[in-house]
């Protein structure tokens, strides 16, 4: 996600401070391809601004542990009336919510397991998470599939789940499997205004979409069907391989579209908008430059949608939000951040909970190897990274002469930042910060050579730290673990 604050942007925030369905029977048996199957029909009722869905999910145990429960995430369930976790920062609420406070949530109907109702529970901290319990043990290896029905009400907010002014954004709206760690467990963090407090593993998706026929519609994925009964637009999605999946309704879109080596980019402006032609050059000049630096973007679409969202962009699989507020002049940069995300979080992925730095880091810093790049657009290397270390270096000053110090530890949970400034300088701004003394370090050459490694090994993957590490010692004599740790620790003066 880009929290929109182009470096510099943060110091007026930073300077206030001073001042105050479908059924399927089947049991546990054995798989060759280990990822997760879901298979999606959702139908959105525009009146009441609710979601029914229909959920399979075919669940593969990849771990080395029997399994006598599974969990899922209820994202949505964070914008219920009385929720614990904030999905906006106390001083966004009022933009996020445009017609005043507005609710949302998620219930499950039902849990069936080979025709069988089976137990369940809503449980988690926050009511965050689905919790069901296997009339027999899931082994390593072995499968089993889950039908899950579910209702889900959207807020009126512009968000990523949530009916805005100008979009309804359906992100985060489905159960969708709680990623387990050996020798940690099942991931269950709730959600938080900092940051993207989601985890998953990829997977594979057909989705149906049933809304009216006055939307059209975007989403991850590609577009295998379409056709209208009775007022009704139907759309058929498949997606294979992805972490998760977002689709965007708008009865106001305008849209252009062009292949590039192979791949279908669509850029979803609005109805008489005067720059949809040259934003889609700039998602083929950035989808291009990446192909080039770090490893060949492996799917067939990529989608730009300019949509109402309170923060500058969102990141999903094959399809990115850009907010609708973004200037004209920051447009482009928010489209290029948030296209690097396909690689940094969409193909390699990581713990965007706790190791937020990984995916926000690496992807701002590679908007700005795009415009090394690409010097048409008029921006300056130099002077970028200059302005992030006179962000940072601001930030350490200001909270320092406010709080009596600045914590500029970069690797900790995003619940763990006090303030939306401490995590943007923290994990945008010092992020840009280490990529470039990591490239200073041992050349330009090798960083992004180490780069090409880290996506080819973890495609389709969870990383950690020590493998994002791991890429930069294979290409470098020195001490890398300590030059990164003294970084991701505090340990270095900016």
């Amino acid at each position: 996600m880009k929290k929109f604050v182009k470096f510099g942007v943060v110091f007026g925030v930073l300077l206030l401070m001073l001042i105050g369905g479908v059924s399927l029977t089947a049991c546990a048996g054995k798989v060759d391809e280990k990822r997760n199957h879901y298979t999606l029909n959702v139908v959105y009722d525009e009146v009441n601004m609710t979601l029914l869905g229909e959920e399979r999910v075919i669940y593969v145990n990849t771990s080395e542990n029997a399994f006598d429960k599974l969990y899922f995430h209820l994202y949505p369930n964070a914008f219920r009336e009385g929720a614990k976790a904030s999905v906006v920062s106390g001083s966004k609420k009022d933009e996020a919510y445009y017609n005043g406070l507005s609710y949302g949530c998620i219930e499950i109907r039902a849990v069936s397991i080979e025709g069988y109702d089976v137990c369940y529970e809503i449980e988690g901290e926050d009511k965050n998470i689905l919790a069901i319990t296997l009339q027999e043990a899931l082994y390593p290896d072995e499968f089993i599939t889950i039908n899950i029905s579910f209702s889900a009400e959207m807020p009126q907010i512009h968000h990523r789940f949530g009916v805005g002014e100008n979009t309804i954004n359906v992100g985060n709206f489905y159960p969708i499997a709680c990623v387990y760690e050996d020798g940690v467990g099942f991931s269950k963090d709730l959600y938080h205004a900092n940051g993207d407090p989601f985890y998953s593993e990829c997977a594979d998706y057909i989705v149906t979409i049933d809304c009216s026929d006055a939307f059209q519609v975007a989403s991850t994925g590609m577009v295998k069907g379409s056709h209208i009964k009775n007022g009704r637009l139907i759309t058929t999605v498949f997606a294979e391989n992805v972490r998760d999946f977002c689709f965007v309704l708008s009865e106001k879109f305008e849209v252009a579209t062009q292949t590039f080596e192979g791949v279908a980019v669509n850029y979803y402006g609005y109805k008489g908008d005067k720059d949809i032609e040259k934003n889609l050059q700039v998602a083929i000049k950035a989808l291009k430059t990446f192909n080039q630096l770090f490893g060949v973007y492996p799917y067939t679409t990529l989608s730009v949608v300019k949509a109402n969202f309170i923060h500058g962009g969102m990141e999903y699989p094959n399809i990115v939000l850009i907010s609708d507020k973004v200037s004209e002049q920051d447009f482009e940069y928010v489209i290029v951040h948030e296209i690097a995300h396909q690689w940094w979080y969409g193909v390699v992925g990581n713990n965007q909970y706790i190791h937020a730095w990984m995916d926000e880091g690496l992807a701002e810093y590679s908007a700005l190897l795009f415009y090394k790049i690409n010097t048409e657009y008029g921006e300056d290397f130099d002077k970028m990274i200059d302005s992030a270390r006179k962000s940072y270096r601001l930030y350490v000053k200001v909270f320092t002469k406010v709080n009596g110090g600045a914590d500029g530890v970069m690797d900790k949970p995003i619940c763990e930042y006090a303030t939306e400034p401490e995590y943007v300088e923290c994990t945008y701004t010092k992020g840009v910060l280490l990529m470039d003394a990591i490239k200073n370090s041992i050349g330009e050459k090798n960083f992004l050579k180490a780069l090409k490694l880290y996506y080819n090994q973890f495609k389709f993957k969870l990383a950690a730290p020590e493998d994002f590490i791991a890429s930069f010692i294979k290409v470098s004599s020195g001490d890398m673990e300590g030059f990164i740790n003294s970084w991701l620790y505090d340990k270095v003066v900016v």
